[in-house]
């Protein structure tokens, strides 16, 4: 997504979308998003006089229609945006209008308008009077600290848990781990954070806490923004290395070492400070 912030409300904001693709439906791991997130309906989404909504076409391509829940118009762009966030399209300091949003999308500009709201709330963007949203502008310093607090959020839940957790509960998570193998094999950062965001999500949730699934899974979304002047995301190489770590993690847990254990998470965890927060964990 490339284009300065000067001129989004117009065509520029309307070209820069047309990467940004919308999923035909949600996947169950958004409908269980951290925080318990529901699905569209039962966020409250509009219902009424959205049309389709598509992947968002070429200048040339004709708009095809997609078969969509209606009411899952406006989580659908919510999504596409989160993943535009991750990859870089969505670049800090670039203004975006609704409107010309929503025509990419082929939605009105409401669902879109209430997502990028959601996303206001979340940090992510932030208001322009008269003109859209302005993705925000952030730097290292925010980034080593939101990786901070995830390493005093998840560490001691992580070890309490290797003492008290069995290990058929643990081994049931490995298809979650095998699905970040596959997602970080394809290099694509914005499935490789989702992915990523599942695991840890189960895993916390074998504390049996929802507020700590909640407030983890809100630091863990925002620490995989990238800064501004940073690359958009980190390479295939990376993203499979850290995979590996949830991998190594699990047999660890399963074979009930706990000194193993101590050592991967603490180095799972002090990876993600070095790294000042972008992608993985």
């Amino acid at each position: 997504m490339k284009h300065s912030a000067q001129g989004a409300a117009g065509t520029g904001a309307g070209t820069a979308a047309a990467t940004v693709r919308i999923p035909v439906q949600p996947s169950a791991a958004d409908r269980t998003r951290a925080g318990g997130e529901p699905d569209g309906s039962a966020r409250g989404e509009h219902t009424h006089g959205e049309p389709s909504a598509p992947s968002v076409p070429g200048p040339s391509t004709p708009r095809p229609r997609a078969l969509v829940q209606r009411s899952s118009v406006r989580g659908q762009v919510l999504d596409a945006l989160r993943a535009a966030l991750v990859t870089g399209e969505l670049r800090p300091g670039e203004v975006h209008s609704a409107p010309v949003l929503g025509e990419r999308f082929g939605v009105s500009a409401t669902p879109v308008r209430e997502a990028m709201q959601q996303l206001a709330l979340e940090g992510a963007v932030e208001v322009v009077p008269n003109r859209g949203f302005r993705v925000v502008e952030r730097g290292d310093r925010e980034l080593a600290e939101l990786a901070e607090v995830r390493a005093l959020i998840e560490v001691p839940v992580w070890l309490r848990l290797a003492r008290t957790v069995p290990a058929e509960r643990w081994a049931e998570l490995r298809p979650l781990a095998e699905v970040t193998a596959r997602a970080a094999s394809l290099g694509c950062p914005a499935t490789y954070a989702e992915a990523d965001r599942a695991f840890h999500r189960a895993v916390l949730a074998l504390a049996g806490n929802e507020e700590l699934v909640r407030i983890a899974g809100d630091v863990h979304r925002r620490a995989q923004w990238p800064p501004a002047g940073a690359p958009a995301a980190r390479g295939r190489a990376d993203l499979v290395a850290d995979a590996h770590e949830h991998t190594a993690l699990l047999d660890a847990l399963i074979a009930g070492d706990p000194d193993v254990v101590r050592a991967l998470v603490g180095q799972h965890f002090a990876g993600a400070r070095q790294d000042s927060g972008v992608l993985g964990l």
